[in-house]
């Protein structure tokens, strides 16, 4: 119960007003400890109000770095639980056990020095650096500063070091700093507005309140900043990737190097996710958008692997490799799958049932019965029908460490939230909290023991760890199309 109370509270009650409360809670005063029979009664308050703080501290970790009023509670209930150290024996185990966890999330109460400046981050993908892609990757917080370009109409652009968290507003500030705008022109009609370009050419115009946009874009969509009058003439960056057939890298490496390297970055990027962002990002708790970066890059990774399958299979132009290279990708989901990386097994089928791809009757013919065989299995492993029944029960006998398909957790968390109310007769629906609990609890089960693939570090092996890492794809449907066509012109 609990742990259902930490973990959904944003649901009925603000973070701040919840540790507001448990510091009401918390009986005061040295005269407690002077009265035997006040001092049982008292005790027990304060070990009940420290177990759930402890609690609360344990599963919030890093996010509240970002909490600024919630830290600012916590020190004022921490500094009255030291006032306690001397009076109650009995809780030193607790009050050592706070100590440490006070000092863990970085909420200094002593010693109010500012935090050393954090490294600047490229954002995943928009830079596409080897050393940067190379390195372990580390979660983001709302408070990181990162470097994302920003484009002008004519496809120049600028490079601007914001924070994740930026509103569209302070993205727009920078951006006109950097162009030198004066503040006459900033605030007449020809001010800049910030707009989201797709790869299709479809826009999106941001309001100045929206916050944590960089991790909201498409695999291909960019930021544009522009007056009103300039909003019709913006059109996508050019194709990212050479739209020319040839071999790739993946023509060159074995299935087992290729799906080893997509479970050890899945990995990275499941375990930068933390459990309350699930919560978050269906319920669209007080802290908003900024702590769900992580899932949503991961969402987008997932989102990136389907179109790259794609991408490969119809910039592979002869037919007999591309039937070769469709038997690959076969194999490379067969191994996610032992891996237990079920995010890249499912992103691979879903790319290989792009109808762009499923429409090459050729390629389709000169694939090997076998391997013809084991994709009907995995479509039958993939089929939504009955709730997705034969994907769960296969999930279910797996053991830890395992990826699951992150979107499919989202949909239940979903269907479990707009199918029962939070409140009820103005109670809390208990039932509700531990089912959405359950559900993040299955999670931390997926991450409870650590992931050992064992990967060399040769040069080869390097330059496969950065092409899976930086996957360029195509993102637009019309043109994968127009290349699907153009190698098998018949059928409808």
């Amino acid at each position: 119960l609990l742990d259902d109370i930490v973990l959904t509270h944003s649901l009925f009650l603000p973070t701040e007003r919840f540790l507001q409360q448990l510091h009401q809670q918390y009986p005061w005063g040295g005269t407690l400890g002077c009265h035997r029979g006040a001092d049982g009664a008292g005790l027990r308050r304060k070990r009940a109000v420290l177990a759930v703080l402890l609690h609360f501290l344990e599963t919030y970790k890093g996010l509240l770095q970002e909490e600024e009023s919630a830290g600012k509670v916590i020190k004022e209930l921490y500094l009255l639980i030291m006032k306690d150290t001397s009076l109650y024996r009995d809780l030193e185990d607790e009050i050592l056990k706070l100590h440490q966890l006070v000092e863990t999330v970085e909420l200094k109460v002593a010693d109010e020095t500012p935090p050393p400046n954090k490294q600047v981050k490229p954002l995943f993908r928009h830079f596409r650096r080897i050393d940067s892609c190379l390195q372990t990757r580390v979660a983001f917080r709302g408070s990181d500063e990162i470097f994302c370009r920003v484009y002008m109409p004519d496809h120049s652009y600028v490079t601007i070091r914001s924070r994740l968290s930026a509103s569209v507003q302070d993205i727009l500030a920078s951006v006109t700093e950097k162009l030198q705008y004066s503040e006459e022109q900033s605030a007449r009609e020809d001010a800049l507005i910030l707009v989201t370009v797709a790869s299709s050419g479809e826009k999106a115009v941001l309001q100045p309140s929206e916050e944590c946009v960089f991790t909201t874009l498409g695999i291909n969509s960019h930021l544009f900043a522009c007056t009103r009058d300039t909003f019709d003439s913006l059109v996508p960056l050019p194709e990212e990737i050479q739209v020319v057939p040839g071999d790739t890298e993946i023509h060159r490496v074995e299935p087992e190097d290729i799906a080893n390297h997509l479970t050890a970055f899945h990995w990275e990027l499941f375990r930068c996710v933390h459990e309350l962002e699930f919560v978050d990002y269906v319920f669209h708790g007080e802290r908003g958008r900024r702590e769900t970066a992580n899932l949503e890059l991961l969402l987008q990774r997932c989102s990136e692997v389907q179109h790259w399958v794609g991408t490969e299979l119809l910039l592979c132009e002869s037919l007999g490799k591309r039937a070769h290279l469709l038997k690959k990708l076969i194999k490379i989901a067969a191994i996610c799958k032992q891996n237990q990386d079920m995010l890249s097994f499912y992103a691979i089928v879903i790319g290989l049932n792009n109808a762009a791809i499923s429409r090459l009757r050729l390629t389709w013919e000169k694939l090997p019965g076998k391997f013809k065989n084991l994709f009907r299995k995995f479509e039958n492993l993939t089929d939504p029908c009955r709730n997705h029944k034969t994907y769960r029960e296969v999930l279910a006998k797996m053991k830890p460490p395992l990826i699951p398909f992150v979107p499919l957790i989202l949909k239940d968390l979903t269907f479990l939230h707009e199918g029962s109310k939070t409140l009820l007769d103005g109670l809390v629906n208990v039932e509700k909290l531990h089912c959405i609990a359950e559900k993040v609890r299955t999670i931390r089960k997926y991450r409870s023991r650590p992931l050992c693939l064992e990967l060399e570090a040769s040069p080869s092996q390097l330059q496969t760890k950065a092409y899976v890492r930086q996957l360029r794809v195509i993102d637009n449907q019309n043109l994968l199309f127009e290349l699907s066509y153009k190698l098998e012109p018949g059928g409808q």
